[in-house]
């Protein structure tokens, strides 16, 4: 055995001496099994909520809380959607096929600690046995969240949020069914366990991850998309991109730290792998085809439906490998918010939506983490339309940048970080709130200081 660990040991070694990019990552990893002392992962694992897409498809949600046995149903949405089509969809199934249920639809667009707190108690107040999220990201994220506290009545808050911001305690009770309509198509919510929200106390963004809280089904109808704002349509769409991008250029998962001592112990944003990389590449492909496409008409049902799918799609490629530099850094920028209202989005409060809030840093991030793994970074500008044929492997990061400013100016973002509010006063705030981000951040294939965040953000004032 000693030989043969000595061989796997050599191999490793040529293999990380040769490159580190994730494209050569997964050429090698055997293990002789499950040692504690191991300082990195051996092994991943794939978790996805069950999904069912097609046109209409709402109308069967009555049927499955039918065929769950459900006597109280909890159905969760914000004020908006509640007056629009996708609410009308479910609650006309549930009442065709006899399903009890209460309605809570005070949802915070982009939720707080404080907004989960509240559809908390809501949660307790009943004794519910299956969950209904009815919206995007915020409703799915925030009904996750009410049914695991209900589910675990004596715990604190902070026990399940990750750490450092809070205990990160790992879920062992069971939840409540929970089936998921989303009615954008960005988040992947539906096929997560993750829930983020705003803490406020630290002004930036935080969550629960763990497998225990995704959705037992998806329930994904196009035709629920087609009421989205060209803006509403455009950030959303800039999450699926960042997810696909984020997770194919992640760490591989036989080089993230350190080796659980227990599967349960294993995160579930585990680094790039074999299976993730299928899910969030083709995600990228359909964002390529049909993002403009989707923005720029909302009677366009291909694209619109391809855009949902695409979500879906890069949804378990994220959920299961992770994103890195652009959503840490999305965080405090979210949580920082001044006054900038974001155009198509009836809220009473300023706002920098999270897709747009991720994106604002992906050229600078890009042109960052290119130098670990540049096959990559230039697949990805490939994709997303640029000649490649001529571009040194050094300046695939630039390449990537410049393609993806291209693609935000063809799809009329702001300009930059200034744009919504900030200056380089702002920045020491700005990495403050990165550096407790840890559960994404040290997923970027390129380590990096707070040095490196500042230069970031400097360089994401300004886009164009």
């Amino acid at each position: 055995m000693a030989g043969r660990d000595r061989i796997v040991h050599l191999l490793r070694q040529l293999e990380k001496a040769a490159c580190r990019c994730p494209a050569h990552s997964h050429t090698f990893h055997q293990a002789s099994g499950h040692d504690c002392g191991r300082k990195t992962d051996y092994a991943f694992e794939m978790a996805s909520s069950n999904i069912r897409y097609g046109e209409g498809v709402t109308r069967e949600i009555g049927m499955d809380l039918q065929n769950m046995g459900a006597h109280n149903v909890c159905l969760m949405t914000d004020n908006n959607l509640s007056q629009l089509y996708p609410v009308e969809a479910v609650l006309e199934s549930l009442v065709q096929n006899g399903v009890n249920y209460k309605v809570y639809d005070n949802v915070r667009v982009e939720p707080t600690d404080s907004s989960f707190k509240e559809a908390i108690a809501f949660a307790k107040k009943e004794t519910f046995d299956v969950y209904v999220a009815v919206g995007g990201g915020s409703v799915i994220d925030t009904c996750k969240a009410a049914n695991l506290y209900a589910c675990h009545p004596d715990a604190d808050f902070l026990d399940f949020v990750n750490a450092p911001i809070g205990k990160g305690k790992p879920i062992t009770g069971a939840l409540k069914p929970l089936i998921a309509v989303p009615t954008t198509a960005g988040t992947g919510s539906e096929t997560t366990g993750v829930a983020i929200f705003d803490f406020e106390k630290l002004k930036a963004k935080t969550g629960i991850a763990s497998r225990a809280i995704k959705p037992t089904l998806g329930i994904v109808d196009p035709l629920h998309t087609l009421h989205m704002p060209e803006r509403v349509a455009a950030n959303s769409g800039f999450d699926v991109l960042c997810h696909a991008l984020e997770s194919y250029t992640a760490l591989p998962y036989n080089m993230r730290s350190p080796c659980p001592p227990n599967p349960i112990d294993r995160p579930a944003y585990q680094g790039s792998n074999p299976i993730s990389d299928v899910w969030s590449r083709h995600a990228l492909n359909v964002v390529a085809k049909y993002m403009k496409r989707a923005v720029n008409n909302a009677e366009d049902v291909k694209a619109r439906s391809s855009m949902h799918l695409a979500s879906v799609f890069a949804g378990i490629g994220f959920g299961n490998a992770g994103v890195h530099l652009c959503h840490g850094m999305s965080y405090p920028i979210a949580g920082n918010v001044k006054t900038y209202m974001a155009k198509g989005y009836n809220v009473d409060h300023p706002v920098v939506p999270h897709g747009l809030s991720v994106v604002l840093t992906s050229p600078a991030v890009f042109a960052f983490t290119a130098s670990m793994c540049p096959e990559r970074h230039l697949e990805a500008a490939e994709i997303l339309g640029a000649d490649v044929s001529n571009t040194k492997r050094e300046d695939a990061g630039l390449l990537l940048a410049d393609t993806l400013r291209q693609f935000l100016y063809d799809l009329k973002v702001e300009d930059g970080l200034s744009a919504v509010g900030y200056t380089k006063d702002d920045i020491p705030d700005l990495v403050r709130g990165t550096i407790p981000q840890e559960r994404v951040t040290k997923l970027s294939p390129r380590e990096h200081t707070e040095e490196d965040l500042t230069h970031l953000f400097e360089a994401s004032l300004k886009l164009y």
